[in-house]
């Protein structure tokens, strides 16, 4: 996740419908199989990692070059570390959530950390969708990009790993965030000026949002249509 998003956020974020949407999506597409040691590149404050620690996994590495100490926690009584950098270790799964699209060589980042874990190990990517979509938010968290379902499992192929699923998610709220978008065009606002579209909602609000996303859960694998955010699970080769 972004350390902008988690300084607007703060302690709300585990409330925030966002949030919460994105951490149920995680857990299915990821499906029953257990998960042992997490390595999460990008993954500012930890929510994610934390996330599977409390679900069973033994443990978990968080690596982002803007800490500004390293340091590890007991998380559910499990250790989670924060670390600027890591070596190759016994990863079973890659979190980047929200990563690639801030990063020029996306192929180049996937292959670095591919190249840490051994074969077998799953990685979870999320970015979001649609070049069409970007805003005066796509700016402000400096992104490079958006991407299609099928551009971003371009790049996971050819960083060399094996495709086993992908699919869009906020797939309900899409047409309203789309419809948002054009109405900017149409008024004359900028979609180039840095500006976060991330706020924390009255109490009413976040939860109608949080209910709507959380109903998609179930299904939400089977949209390769369109959605405001991609997943993709993809696995480095036996």
């Amino acid at each position: 996740m972004d350390i902008k998003e988690q300084d607007i956020l703060g302690d709300a974020i585990d409330r925030h419908w966002y949030y919460r949407a994105k951490a149920a999506a995680l857990r299915k597409m990821l499906g029953p199989a257990p998960v042992s040691h997490v390595l999460d590149v990008g993954a500012g404050s930890g929510f994610f990692s934390r996330k599977l620690l409390a679900r069973g996994a033994a443990q978990a590495t968080c690596v982002d070059p803007e800490y500004a100490a390293e340091h590890e926690e007991i998380h559910a009584g499990r250790p989670i570390k924060f670390v600027r950098t890591t070596a190759a270790g016994d990863y079973d799964l890659v979190l980047m959530m929200d990563v690639l699209e801030h990063v020029d060589d996306d192929v180049g980042l996937v292959r670095e950390y591919a190249a840490l874990v051994p074969p077998g190990a799953r990685f979870l990517i999320t970015v979001p969708a649609f070049q069409w979509m970007w805003s005066g938010h796509d700016v402000f968290l400096e992104h490079r990009r958006r991407y299609t379902l099928p551009q971003m499992q371009g790049v996971l192929d050819r960083a060399g790993l094996k495709i086993l699923h992908g699919c869009y998610y906020y797939g309900l709220t899409f047409p309203l965030a789309a419809a948002q978008r054009f109405a900017g065009r149409v008024l004359g606002a900028s979609q180039t000026g840095a500006k976060s579209q991330l706020q924390l909602h009255n109490p009413l609000i976040n939860e109608t949002l949080a209910a709507i996303c959380l109903a998609e859960v179930p299904f939400f694998r089977a949209n390769r249509v369109a959605g405001l955010t991609v997943f993709v699970l993809a696995q480095q080769p036996l």
